[in-house]
């Protein structure tokens, strides 16, 4: 009898994993989802929110699981998913009613996966677009959405946009204390992330920024007006170009970030400091959060701004 109780089990305990998965998928990320398309369109008649049509092969390839683990498991482009639009998740590989959903859509099966983001009659807001994988381009195509809906855009999933731009700049500014270059470089409009460190023994603030929002010379000379531009340290292929503009320009050599302990110190001992928070928002919350908290808010997800007394 013992010789089988091993068997029973092991079958047990791979039936629950089984089904588990079958609920969960890795291929649809962490977002709850609903899965009829009448009803997807009658809740998003009813609450104006656009909806964000996943066709996704599942049980899938690497690839499908790859985009559920990573881009739909981004817990901005969840809240996102499921405070902004009406979720709704097609199997592009089972029969019945997706089956059905694929035909009305002309979606091909056994396809990687495809978003499609519809209004409340199942037409497309915006053109349908293949091999849309990553964090970036899905989040601007959800502010795309939402802006072509007449929607808000929430200050949060414009940040996450901006991040993961391949347009973003560096600059490292010099100064007399990074933990005041964080706060005050980080209220800029165009400054997407900051992070405090070091090169060749000076404190400097490392900025990513969006050069079609704020140039180089607008941010030095913010910068030197809040006291937080002694030097600028930019990539080598920039110097030239940046010291036509009078600046002490130095290229970006042996830069070396400050421990954990010093990054986003006036975030530390605020209530929104155990928050699992992105790079850009970190850096507005950490801007704002001391000077301006209301402002501070405006960067977290209705799920986070819940977790502040």
């Amino acid at each position: 009898m013992r010789h089988l109780i091993l068997p029973i089990l092991l079958a047990i305990l791979q039936s629950c994993c089984f089904a588990k998965d079958l609920a969960h998928p890795d291929e649809a990320g962490t977002a709850t989802w609903l899965r009829d398309l009448d009803t997807a369109l009658a809740t998003s008649a009813k609450s104006g929110k656009p909806v964000f049509a996943l066709f996704q092969e599942i049980p899938g390839c690497a690839g499908c699981k790859q985009f559920g683990r990573e881009v739909l498991s981004n817990p901005l482009i969840v809240a996102a998913i499921e405070s902004e639009f009406t979720p709704l998740l097609i199997h592009n590989n089972k029969a019945g009613t997706d089956a059905e959903v694929l035909k009305r859509f002309d979606e091909p099966a056994w396809n990687y996966q495809v978003v499609r983001f519809l209004d409340a009659a199942g037409a497309d807001l915006i053109p349908r677009k293949d091999g849309v994988w990553e964090t970036g381009p899905l989040s601007a195509r959800m502010i795309a959405t939402l802006q072509k809906a007449k929607r808000p855009v929430p200050a949060w999933l414009a940040l996450l946009a901006s991040e993961h731009s391949p347009k973003l700049e560096q600059v490292a500014l010099a100064m007399g204390c990074f933990w005041t270059g964080e706060m005050q470089i980080g209220q800029l409009d165009g400054v997407v992330t900051t992070e405090a460190g070091f090169i060749v023994g000076r404190e400097v603030t490392l900025v990513k920024y969006d050069p079609a929002v704020l140039s180089l010379a607008g941010l030095a000379n913010a910068a030197a007006k809040s006291r937080c531009a002694d030097a600028l340290y930019v990539p080598s292929a920039a110097v030239a170009s940046a010291r036509e503009g009078g600046l002490n320009v130095e290229p970006i050599v042996g830069y070396r970030a400050a421990p954990a302990s010093d990054q986003k110190k006036q975030l530390q001992g605020t209530a929104a400091a155990k928050l699992n928070l992105v790079g850009a928002q970190a850096t507005k919350v950490n801007a704002w959060i001391r000077s301006e908290p209301a402002k501070a808010l405006q960067f977290l997800t209705s799920a986070q701004r819940a977790q502040i007394p």
